[in-house]
Formats: structure tokens, sequence, C-alpha cells
């Protein structure tokens, strides 16, 4: 492989064959992936928030300046290209926010809502990914059908929004993370219809069922390349019935606006000493070992607590009984990863009344690691300055120690532990 940096083949004393990285420059190589790694989820929050007409051209224009940066031989200073990385959070809490803006423009505001799990008996539809534009399109093309629709994994919060929600073949919600989607999708008898990142190669069996829009595409799956989903609703035809199938409930709904409505009764009630503290435990799952860390983490938190969780990290701890506080429920859905900015507004909101920072309130961060829209997500608190976030189980292996010890010194980033009730106990006492 030819190294970039140091425009030989990478052979030799000083590089890494596999990636082709010259040693002295391998702190560099790591902060340019670092900046490349958040633009790709930058950029997928931005499209969506596109297919909903919001757009800011300071952020087009920031994303082609900050992929120049990291071109070949044009910047091999670190310190300017950790302030870029930062600038990429920057520029991400932006894009967020007109996500934000047109989640609710186009599907009104939030409400907390019970969503049933599982399936009815009939013909269905399973929807996963991030696109609710899609969602709404697919269940105006079984209006006045028979054929139900049901969310997976980051569609669950779908069901917050009013326009969505009140939509009768909007049935429910089936299955967990996307992990776990090559048991779950061969078990739901009807056609899968995977709108964004976070689909897996399909099995055999159920390939054939599989549909994807746009840029999204599986081996041997139906790609749909505009927004007709006839194909779909044919396949519910073909496939055979869903059988009922009963699997709970889960309550979602507990967006930004929801909880700044609440904020003067939050405050109140920290300031009179009936909470503790707010954790925030999310983020983007994985399935490798260790990540039972982090329902062993919410699952001790003291009942004078509250959890917010966002991303598909929630299906670690959404299934648990935490009980209610002050009439609210201790575990507060808010919604998909890009509903981070909205965990955000609210910590700024409760700085402000209490006229303090984010880190000096009784806040403990805990976020699971995984792809490329977490690292927007980190770099957006890290941008906001938000100190003492724990995130794991591992730190991302592009990363150096050299540019991790940088993160750590500067922001106090550091990795969540192998006991949780200990890291929990070290929490409650900063």
């Amino acid at each position: 492989m030819f190294c970039n940096q140091c425009e030989q083949t990478a052979q030799g004393v000083g590089c890494v064959s596999s990636v082709g990285v010259c040693g002295k420059n391998a702190d560099v190589q790591a902060v340019q992936e670092l900046i490349l790694y958040g633009l790709k989820g930058m950029a997928a929050y931005a499209n969506h928030a596109r297919r909903l007409g919001k757009t800011d051209e300071a952020v087009s224009a920031f994303i082609e300046e900050a992929l120049f940066a990291t071109m070949t031989n044009v910047n091999f200073d670190l310190d300017s290209l950790l302030e870029i990385a930062l600038d990429v959070g920057r520029h991400n809490l932006r894009v967020m926010e007109l996500l934000d803006a047109g989640h609710i423009a186009a599907f009104g505001k939030p409400e907390p809502t019970t969503v049933s799990c599982g399936t009815q008996a009939g013909p269905g539809i399973l929807i996963t990914g991030h696109d609710l534009v899609d969602l709404q399109n697919l269940l105006d093309q079984v209006a006045g059908t028979d054929i139900k629709v049901y969310t997976h994994g980051e569609m669950l919060p779908a069901h917050m929004y009013p326009k969505l929600r009140n939509h009768p073949n909007l049935a429910g919600h089936y299955g967990d993370a996307w992990q776990k989607q090559k048991a779950e999708f061969g078990k739901f008898a009807g056609p899968v219809v995977a709108t964004t990142n976070c689909i897996l190669i399909p099995r055999a069996d159920y390939a054939d069922r599989v549909f994807t829009t746009r840029h999204t595409a599986v081996p041997n799956g139906t790609r749909l390349t505009n927004d007709d989903f006839g194909p779909v609703v044919a396949k519910a035809r073909q496939c055979p019935p869903l059988n009922a199938v009963d699997q709970g409930s889960l309550m979602v709904g507990f967006h930004r606006t929801v909880l700044l409505d609440a904020a003067a009764t939050l405050v109140d009630a920290v300031k009179a000493g009936q909470i503790s503290r707010f954790f925030v435990i999310g983020g983007c799952d994985g399935a490798e070992p260790g990540r039972n860390y982090f329902s062993d983490y919410a699952a001790a938190t003291p009942a004078d607590s509250f959890i917010l969780t966002l991303g598909c990290g929630k299906y670690r701890i959404n299934h648990q009984a935490y009980g209610d506080h002050l009439g609210f429920p201790r575990l507060l859905d808010m919604g998909q990863c890009n509903d981070a900015y909205g965990a955000i507004q609210v910590a700024l909101a409760l700085a402000q009344a209490f006229d303090c920072s984010v880190n000096d309130l009784p806040l403990t961060l805990v976020v699971s690691w995984f792809e490329q829209k977490a690292v927007a997500v980190l770099l957006s608190l890290l941008a906001l300055n938000v100190q003492n976030i724990s995130i794991g189980p591992n730190p991302p292996a592009f990363i150096t120690p050299k540019v991790f010890a940088i993160l750590q010194d500067r922001f106090k980033l550091k990795l969540t532990g192998g006991d949780a009730r200990a890291d929990l106990a070290l929490a409650m006492a900063a």
C-alpha cells in the first residue's frame, strides 16, 4: 500500500502497511480520520434534513473545506486538525438543529406515548433506519388497505410525532436494536424496508423480502430509487400473513420540547433536593462483549434520578422497569441519535436556570460508541466543552494513544470501566 504521508510504499520501518501511515504521522492520520468519520455522520444528518427542506449553505461549504483539509499533503499540523475536528462538532450541532426543526414542522410537536410492541394478525411491512420521510411515504401508499406498518430500530421514535402516530396503518413496533436484525427479520413474515444505515447483509432466507431506499443497498435485496413503495406493497400481499405476537410496550416521546416545557418543575425539584442526578445513557450500540455495562449502570441508578436515553443504545436499557419519579417515568426516551441535539438543549437550559456551566450540573454522560454518527455527536459535545464524558466499551480503533491522551487532558474524556456500579458510585460522589 502507498503511504500518503511519506510518499513511499508502506513496507519499511516506521510504516504500518495495513493502513499506509508513517509511524511519526500516525497521530495526524488519527485526527484526519476523526474528521472524516464525523463528517460522514454529519452528512447523513444533513441528508435527512435536506429531505425535509432544511439546509444551510454554511454547513455545505464547511463540509467541502474540512474534506479538503484531509487530502494528501495538505495539513500535517495536529493542533489545527484538532480544531477542525471541533468545528465538525459545531457544524453538526447546527445540522441536528435543522433536522429537529424539520421533523417538528413535517410531523408535529412530539408527545409522550406508549407504543405497542409485536405484531397483529394480517399482512404487514417492517421499516427500519432513520428516515421518517420514507415512513410517511410508505404510510400514505398503504392508506385504506389492511396492511399494517411496524417500526424497527431507530424508527421507534416516529411514534412520538402526531402525524405519524395517528396514521391508521401504523400499528406499532417490532424488534430490538440493529445487531439482532438477522434473527428478527427472519421471523418477520412480511417485507422489510431499510431506509438508511444500520442494515446488515441479509441471510438468504429473507433477502428477497428486503427493500432499500436510494443509496442504501444490500446483495440480493431490491433497491428502490424513487418514492414508489408499490413493490413493497405487492410483496406484502404475496407473503404469509403475520401472526399476532405481543411483545409488551415501550414509552417514547420525551423530546426536548416536552422536557423544556417541564423545565421549571425539574429545576425546582433539583433545588429542593428531590432529584439527585440526571444520567444520559445511550448512543450507538454494537454487538461486541462488554456492552452489558450500560444496562448494569442504568439498573443501578438511584430512584430519585432520571435517565435520558436516545439512539439505538436505548435497547440496552429500555426493557427494564425503573418506576416513576415526580410524575415522570424515570427512563425518558428522547428519540433517535440525532436527538442528542435535544439533550444538549435541555442541559443548556438547566445550566442557564442555575446560572452555571453544563459541567457544574448534576449530570453524567455515559455513551456507547460505535459508528460515524456517534463520532459527530461526540464532537458536538466536545465543541461545547462538555467534560467527563464516559465512552465505551472501547476507544475508537483509529485513535492513537497520544490523541486520546490529548482528549483526556483537554476534556477529561474517559473510557467506561469494567464495574458499572463502581463507576456510578464515583459519579454520584462527584
